[in-house]
């Protein structure tokens, strides 16, 4: 993030005593550096810390010092409204950031009001044709019912594509179970689908020291879940000539490369910044500090030598949208650091059993539903715990309809029932009361019991050799 100084306008005139000697002191060096004036966050926050003694304010005149004390004022509103659009901030209905995510609302989060907090654009049914046309294939369905529903510079990835120049995926899991849920295959059930329509690499980073240090779990058995989930997610069907899958824990020591963006991205993020972004506070362990500079790295290509060169390759990363603010981050820091953005899609959440308020949770079994689940156990969890939006009794909803809202086997049919006319009968039935919530629900687990069967069986096909293939440093097709 760079504020083009010396195209600002200057507010109407303030008084000397707004600011400290100190402050006007940084202000004169900045002036008098003949650069052109981007000042790059690191001078932003605090501006008392970042004081220049170069200049004696005592020998500064009157009237420079006026407009200096004008100019600084100005230049503090306009980072504090920057740092502003960085920040995690959840207002008192929806809860949205890397950790948490509740809402008060039983129909779910807004994710409308959402991609105006966080500064995104909507994925529109103008860039949803443009990536038929450009791709040659039809949408997918999490791209027509607007379960990926927002992005950060697609344009610019789909015109790289139709232009015939490369680009690269990449995406990650932080392990906190043995198995995954149905919830956590979202992203990766899309993102298998845009590596086979760009036909582009795929890195995939599982991120078992964050999970090391944001839970009280060892190292140990971090890395082990890790190792269990890269199997999981091996499962869902990526190219293993065209995807390198790995675990920081293990790899982050064997590719210098890597340590060294995490050092340039570190070097361009001040302590204030990172606390404003992601709220961390004073009794926080300093591993959570720098864990963001991690999760950043994989957003460049010169991160990855063994497989890109010394090719400075485009990335679009497909994430649920909490984890849009490592990316903020990383996209600030993109242009100190002579690489271009990481473009972003985002995708909205699998909500609990209970109700939408909540996304799907590894922590409570009872709220998910998870890829080793047997059918008798996914059948017992819709019928037992899917937050109904029927009606109280059958006659009552004979004459009211069901809400499908708030109904979560319905909103589950959304993400896994592909058939867009099969979709529309079943709202249309279930609305006007013609169908019952057990009927529903019925549905819901025929349609979803043979999906996990069939990754079920590809699973059990993912040995440890297997997974090697994918965690092995080479090149891949690019």
């Amino acid at each position: 993030m760079l504020l083009d100084f010396q195209n600002s306008k200057i507010p109407p005139t303030l008084s000397d005593d707004l600011l400290d000697s100190s402050e006007i002191s940084l202000m004169t060096g900045l002036l008098q550096n003949q650069e052109i004036l981007d000042i790059p966050i690191d001078k932003q926050f605090p501006i008392a810390e970042k004081v220049s003694s170069a200049i004696n304010v005592d020998n500064v005149m009157s009237k420079k010092k006026k407009t200096l004390i004008k100019e600084l004022y100005f230049f503090v509103e306009m980072a504090e409204d920057q740092l502003k659009k960085m920040s995690i901030h959840n207002d008192e209905d929806d809860v949205v950031d890397p950790w948490n995510v509740s809402t008060k609302s039983e129909s779910g989060l807004d994710y409308d009001k959402l991609i105006k907090r966080f500064g995104s654009q909507k994925i529109d049914q103008e860039l949803i044709d443009k990536f038929e046309r450009v791709t040659g294939s039809k949408a997918h369905h999490f791209l027509r019912r607007g379960i990926f529903f927002s992005h950060r510079d697609l344009h610019s990835i789909l015109s790289l594509h139709e232009a015939g120049k490369k680009f690269y995926l990449y995406t990650g899991r932080g392990p906190s179970s043995e198995s995954m849920h149905i919830g956590h295959m979202i992203p990766f059930m899309f993102t298998k689908w845009l590596q086979d329509v760009f036909n582009v690499p795929l890195i995939i980073q599982l991120t078992d020291d964050e999970k090391a240090m944001w839970r009280d779990i060892k190292v140990e058995e971090a890395r082990k879940m890790a190792h269990s989930n890269a199997k999981d997610i091996i499962a869902v069907g990526f190219d293993p000539g065209n995807t390198f899958i790995f675990n920081d824990l293990d790899f982050i020591g064997q590719c210098p490369a890597f340590y060294q963006n995490m050092v340039r991205i570190q070097k361009c993020v001040t302590f204030n910044q990172v606390k404003g972004i992601f709220g961390f506070g004073d009794s926080d362990v300093i591993g959570k500090i720098t864990f963001p500079s991690i999760e950043a790295a994989p957003a460049f290509s010169t991160t990855f030598p063994f497989i890109f060169g010394d090719k400075v390759v485009p990335c679009l990363v497909p994430c649920a949208i909490d984890q849009d603010p490592y990316f903020r981050m990383s996209r600030d820091v993109a242009a100190r650091l002579k690489l271009p953005k990481p473009a972003l899609i985002h995708s909205t959440f699998l909500p609990a059993l209970q109700g939408a308020q909540h996304k799907m949770s590894a922590s409570d079994p009872n709220a998910s539903i998870f890829l080793n689940d047997t059918p008798k156990q996914i059948k017992n969890k819709i019928n037992k715990y899917a937050f109904s939006g029927g009606q109280a009794t059958v006659e009552e909803h004979r004459e009211k309809g069901g809400n499908t809202d708030v109904d979560i086997s319905f909103k589950y049919l959304t993400f896994f029932l592909e058939d867009d006319d099969k979709l529309a009968a079943i709202k249309k039935s279930y609305e006007s009361g013609e169908m019952l919530t057990g009927e529903l629900k019925k549905i819901a687990i025929e349609t979803i019991t043979p999906i996990i069967q069939e990754y079920q069986e590809r699973r059990a096909k993912v040995t440890d050799d297997v997974m090697q293939e994918f965690f092995k440093i080479r090149k891949i097709n690019v």
